[in-house]
């Protein structure tokens, strides 16, 4: 299964507004190196984040990318 890197624009509410992948690699080495190349060359003010996700296919990459995730709950000892 290959390795997806993907630039996620984001909306004024946090929402995703834009997914493009920008790139697809068999390895994981590469894939982590050209996800944090492009991520220096993305500006740190703007609303776009690079992020690397495994999946069998881009349909697959997309569907996990957009899933909302939910914060963990801390227990008590974890605070």
């Amino acid at each position: 299964m290959p390795y997806f890197v993907y630039k996620i624009t984001s909306g004024s509410a946090g929402a995703i507004k834009g997914l493009e992948l920008i790139d697809s690699f068999d390895e994981f080495k590469p894939a982590k190196n050209f996800a944090r190349e492009q991520r220096t060359i993305v500006d740190q003010d703007s609303r776009t984040a690079i992020k690397m996700i495994f999946a069998k296919d881009e349909l697959e990459a997309e569907q996990r990318l957009r899933e909302p995730r939910h914060a963990p709950i801390l227990r008590e000892w974890e605070k």
